[in-house]
This record gives structure tokens, C-alpha cells and sequence, in this order.
């Protein structure tokens, strides 16, 4: 049963095709942890163009899922970058989206067995 994500959208996309939404958890699972990486090692060298870039890769996937408080962070996240601010300004929002990601990984490979 998922807690940390909805696949509302995803079935109404496809016309509740179990196995889109199968490929979608898939595509989760391999590439939004990447960019979570990709986002941290951003904010560690003070890269907001990376920060941005792996942001924005990954929003429309996290709005797809219906985690409405991750895309939240990714939309922080984003506006962070623009303004190129302070690494402390935006680090809990970063650890926020970790740990909503990590937990949605974990469901998402037990629903779907991955």
C-alpha cells in the first residue's frame, strides 16, 4: 500500500495500464536517486547549476508520482538555485527531499518487486 506516493495521475495518463505504471517505478527507482546524488554533491561544491539541472530533471517525475511535498522541496530547491543562495538556506529542504525519496524507493520496489 503506498503512503509516500499516488499513481493517480499515472493511471489516469494511461488508462490504468499496470505496466506503464510499473515503468514509471522503474524510472523512479533508477534514475531520481541518481539526481538526489547529484543534487548533494552540487550543494557540497556550491554548484547551483548542477543543484538546478538535477532538480529539474527529476520534478516532473516526483508531480507524476504525487508526492506533493517532494515536488514542494524541488520547487524550493529550484527557486534556491536561481538565486544562487547559502548552502545553510536550503540544506533541510535537501535532507527533506532524501528522505521522502528514500522512503518512496522502498515502497516502490516492494509494490512493484523490484
Amino acid at each position: 500500500m503506498a503512503l509516500h506516493y499516488n499513481l493517480s495521475k499515472v493511471y489516469a495518463l494511461s488508462n490504468n495500464d499496470v505496466d506503464f505504471a510499473k515503468q514509471i517505478a522503474v524510472l523512479f527507482t533508477e534514475e531520481v536517486p541518481a539526481e538526489i546524488v547529484n543534487i548533494k554533491e552540487g550543494l557540497k561544491e556550491k554548484d547551483h547549476m548542477r543543484v538546478y539541472y538535477a532538480a529539474h530533471k527529476i520534478k516532473p517525475t516526483l508531480d507524476l508520482l504525487g508526492m506533493d511535498i517532494a515536488y514542494q522541496d524541488i520547487l524550493l530547491i529550484e527557486n534556491w538555485t536561481k538565486s544562487e543562495g547559502k548552502k545553510k538556506e536550503i540544506k533541510e529542504v535537501v535532507k527533506s527531499l532524501k528522505d521522502s525519496v528514500s522512503l518512496t524507493l522502498k515502497e516502490l520496489k516492494k509494490d512493484f518487486n523490484l
